[in-house]
């Protein structure tokens, strides 16, 4: 039999695979139920996951660097003085590491006056000369790091090991990548010193130059003793070096103190293979994060959770209970946290519980469906009423004898789902809302949506799930206990429907939706009182839920026949273009690929590099604007003529091909059986409160070029029909008149002027008869811009010829002139920074983390949040009162006609002909009425037999 291993010590380096993880990951990564930055405990949380089941430590611990100075900091006072302070985002996460460490039953380490490395290296010597106590036989070492100081420990039982690549570095190894043996490491590193820890080395030595005296002098010691075999500018450095104790002070900076006191212990880094990980507190932990990915890593580590069964409980509703039943598909049976749930699986019990909710002032409905899209279909209902108690309505199931007929469930449920007196409530009502619509039954106001809610409160997370946790403490039933899991290979199983799962299971989960969004409802509804948001709440938001769910029920025709025709039409200039490039280009070469693209533009053919990334050079659409607008300028002189017009080609290109793939094809694909595209309209999906749409995203649809304005054509009305396509003008710089109450650009609104026109005489000083087009246009670039908080830098960016300097002095004549939006702006960044968020017109707030943050970019871009946020969440807040009042004005006057699109600042309505003029007179006197402001708002219609015709 051959040998056993010899067994492995794990000792990672904490800090330093974090700051790893951090940067691996950069941001964008928060809990959704605590919203905390997860960045880099997620990727570390990979590493330890990938360590347990790729190596199966014998023994494992973490070393951790002491929040601390250390005995390098005495040594050399400017040691790491080149460092910034770590980021805020990574320091919000380091306890959590800790935490995480220790759930993986990881000893931490760390003391006072050293960093990890030199606990690192202490247990590295004693392992090597076998001091450590309790050592068993041929113990290894392999230190979890990548840091090239501790490569100085590397010997026959101690390497250096990265998770991610699994790659191990010994001697040989080191030998190969940096031409030098262990011994020499000290003195290697020593010599070329470390810009990012300042420690000095010597000048002009780099890592070619420092193994190179190595391997013809052996140490630095013989270096020393043997200067005068050195010739020019090497001799005078390093004898400098000697002199000044520079290279002295870089050997001791460099060297890991290998004689650390501190109590590490053999016996309880014995991990027994996966035995101490704390599995079940890990499990609650990364549910706490979101990482839902990792929760199934632990499992195939560890073993799934055990499944606990329910108690059986007596139904009081119907013939049989929930759990009256055998579970007909042999499992556990899923386990609620607590909660009366019941199925109400007859008609006697569907009446009895009509007759009880009848007159509640508070009613939580959800439904269970199966298909996607317009095909999704009802197959159960859930209600709660009071905290605790739900009950299950099945439709349809594996158990047909239990079920109940639709229409029944409609007829019994409607008096209280249309009463005005009772409170509809659902977690993302919206969908519940148009399932049951389809169903023959229309919800009725009053109606609140917690996940709405949770989004007006800044909450993290807005699944239910996570809500449940964050708020109540509680995790639910999954989905997947009920389906399976989503497949990841084509070996892997299907998920099952909803309708195939066995009543036992699908009631509690079902009915445990139900109560936990009515426990939600009662938790939040006060927090948006306090907040002072209610108003906001139930006159605005609330109420657009059903507006919005009217308008994806409607959906708006396409005409797959126009698209066709744009597609073919483009697809032909895409060939040509294509050509052209190849053509310009002399070589073939694709040009769909970034990375052929960059080496044709910047090696082969000699472009200027504009912009590098890690990988290599951006040839992103800035980086071809840039050299467009210098072959037209006549600018790149080291380039061929013949050259010169690919990256202009390109862009074309890329712009036809995006339409093409993106809005062509994917529009048709979109298109419904009813001929329709049934975008989906967002409540919770952009910060400043405007809506998004997804599903397709019509919002995206290019407006700004004419090929992209005839997408809108494919976009038609019924026949005997016509689209109403109206818009705010200005809508924005409207409503910063109004929130700065500057004088100024009041009287310019109010009296109709150009308002471009107007600002730009103001900040020239010119007569407005006297101002040039040019004028106008810069003043056109900050009125638009100001409401983002442009810089001098982006000003000059966006207007051609224009300095940095000048820009800035436009932008100071600007806030000058309008004295108000300097107070205004200054006014939205001191609110942001006192209470930590602002609050629109309507009282919407937006919570503005960065201006605290102490990097001076993250700050900056804080004040511009807190600028746009207020502007461009009040027009938000605007024209959701006006979808919200024409919606109600159309209803009252017996109109057929119907809203359909809200993108940016513009409705689009679909009318009959006979209509389209009282229909387009309502639309604008509802939106130029929605608030009253101190200027006036105008919305400008159009009437077209198609989207485009009505603009």
């Amino acid at each position: 039999m051959p040998d056993a291993p010899p067994p492995t010590l794990y000792l990672i380096d904490g800090h330093a695979q974090m700051f790893r993880a951090f940067f691996a990951i950069r941001g964008g990564m928060t809990s959704p139920v605590t919203g905390e930055p997860t960045n880099a405990l997620f990727a570390f949380t990979g590493m330890l996951l990938k360590l347990f089941h790729d190596c199966r430590p014998e023994y494992a611990a973490v070393a951790f660097d002491a929040d601390a100075p250390t005995f390098r900091d005495a040594l050399f006072a400017d040691y790491k003085a080149n460092r910034d302070a770590p980021p805020d985002e990574f320091v919000a996460q380091i306890p959590r590491m800790y935490e995480l460490a220790r759930l993986f039953g990881l000893p931490l380490y760390e003391k006072a006056g050293f960093e990890a490395d030199d606990l690192m290296a202490t247990v590295a010597r004693r392992v090597t000369d076998g001091s450590l106590p309790a050592m068993p036989d041929g113990l290894r070492l392999r230190l979890v790091a990548k840091d090239k100081d501790l490569e100085q420990t590397i010997n026959d039982r101690v390497t250096l090991y990265d998770v991610q690549e699994a790659a191990e570095m010994d001697a040989d190894a080191l030998l190969a990548k940096r031409g030098i043996r262990p011994d020499q490491v000290i003195d290697y590193q020593s010599l070329l010193g470390d810009t990012v820890d300042n420690i000095p080395g010597v000048p002009g030595i780099g890592a070619k130059t420092a193994a190179t005296l190595l391997e013809r002098f052996g140490s630095v010691d013989a270096l020393e003793a043997r200067t005068g075999e050195l010739k020019g500018k090497q001799k005078e450095r390093i004898e400098a070096a000697i002199a000044d104790g520079s290279l002295d002070l870089s050997r001791r900076l460099v060297t890991l103190d290998p004689a650390v006191e501190f109590p590490f212990d053999l016996a309880a880094c014995k991990t027994d293979g996966s035995a101490r990980v704390e599995a079940d507190e890990l499990r609650e932990l990364f549910r706490t994060l979101g990482f839902n990915r990792h929760v199934d890593e632990l499992n195939r580590l560890v073993g799934p959770p055990p499944t606990a069964k329910n108690k059986p409980k007596a139904s009081t509703a119907g013939a049989g209970g929930l759990f009256d039943m055998p579970d007909e598909e042999g499992g556990d049976e899923v386990t609620p946290a607590d909660g009366d749930y019941r199925v109400v699986d007859s008609l006697d019990g569907l009446a009895e519980l009509a007759e009880t909710i009848a007159d509640r002032p508070v009613l939580c409905f959800d439904t269970e469906t199966v298909g996607s899209g317009e095909d999704t279909r009802c197959i159960g209902v859930s209600l709660a009423w009071q905290p605790g108690e739900a009950v299950y309505l099945p439709i349809e199931s594996p158990e047909p004898e239990r079920c109940l007929p639709l229409d029944k469930v409609v007829d019994a449920l409607r008096p209280a789902l249309t009463s005005p007196d009772t409170i509809k409530v659902a977690q993302n009502l919206k969908y519940d809302y148009r399932v049951l619509r389809r169903s023959g039954l229309t919800v009725g106001p009053p109606c609140f949506d917690t996940m709405v809610a949770a989004f007006l409160l800044n909450r993290p997370g807005l699944s239910m799930d996570n809500l449940a946790l964050a708020e109540l403490g509680r995790t639910t039933i999954k989905i997947s206990e009920l389906i399976g899991q989503k497949p990841r290979r084509k070996a892997d199983p299907p998920q099952k429907r909803m309708n195939e799962v066995a009543l036992s299971r699908i009631g509690p989960y079902a009915a445990e939706d139900a109560d936990v969004t009515l426990r939600l409802y009662e938790k939040l509804k006060p927090e948006l009182e306090a907040a002072g948001m209610t108003s906001l709440a139930d006159e605005v938001e609330m109420p657009l839920v059903r507006v919005l769910g009217d308008m994806e029920l409607a959906g708006i025709r396409v005409a797959p026949s126009v698209l066709d025709e744009q597609r073919e039409k483009l697809e032909a200039r895409i060939a040509e273009l294509r050509r052209d490039v190849l053509d310009a280009a002399g070589v073939d070469f694709n040009p769909d690929s970034p990375k052929q693209l960059a080496e044709l533009l910047f090696t082969t053919l000699g472009f200027p590099t504009i912009k590098k990334t890690k990988t290599g050079y951006s040839t992103d659409s800035e980086v071809l604007e840039t050299l467009t607008e210098r072959a037209a300028a006549g600018e790149l002189g080291g380039v061929a003529e013949g050259h010169r017009p690919i990256p202009g080609l390109i862009l074309e290109y890329r712009m036809l091909t995006k339409l093409v793939g993106t809005y062509l094809v994917a529009l048709k694909e979109a298109i419904a059986d009813d001929g329709r595209v049934h975008t989906r309209f967002s409540q919770v999906s952009a910060a400043t409160g405007r809506l998004a749409s997804n599903d397709p995203n019509l919002q995206n649809i290019p407006i700004r070029t004419d090929v992209g304005r005839d997408i809108r054509k494919a976009f038609v009305a019924e026949p005997g029909h016509v689209l109403i396509a109206a818009d705010y003008s200005q809508i924005e710089l409207r409503m910063l008149a109004h929130l700065s109450e500057d004088e100024a650009l009041i009287a310019a609104f109010r009296e109709g002027q150009d308002i471009h026109a107007a600002v730009a005489a103001e900040v020239f000083g010119v007569p407005l008869d006297a101002v040039t087009s040019e004028q106008r246009g810069r003043a056109k670039v900050i009125n638009f811009g100001i409401i983002y908080g442009i810089t001098a830098f982006g000003l000059a960016r966006r207007i051609d010829g224009l300095s940095r300097e000048e820009a800035g002095k436009l932008i100071d004549g600007y806030k000058a002139r309008f004295a108000g939006i300097d107070r205004f702006m200054n006014a939205c960044v001191e609110q942001a920074t006192e209470h930590g968020y602002v609050a629109t017109i309507l009282g919407r707030r937006r919570v503005i983390e960065q201006v605290q943050a102490r990097n001076p970019q993250q700050r900056a871009l804080g004040e511009r949040l807190a600028i746009n946020s207020v502007v461009q969440g009040s027009a938000a807040d605007l024209i959701k009162v006006a979808m919200i009042r024409l919606a109600d004005r159309l209803a009252e006057s017996g109109m057929a006609s119907r809203m359909l699109l809200q993108i940016h600042d513009e409705l689009v309505v679909e009318a009959p002909d006979d209509e389209a003029d009282a229909a387009k007179t309502l639309v604008v006197e509802t939106m130029e009425s929605a608030m009253a402001l101190q200027v006036p708002l105008v919305a400008e219609a159009g009437v077209g037999a198609d989207w485009f015709a009505a603009k």
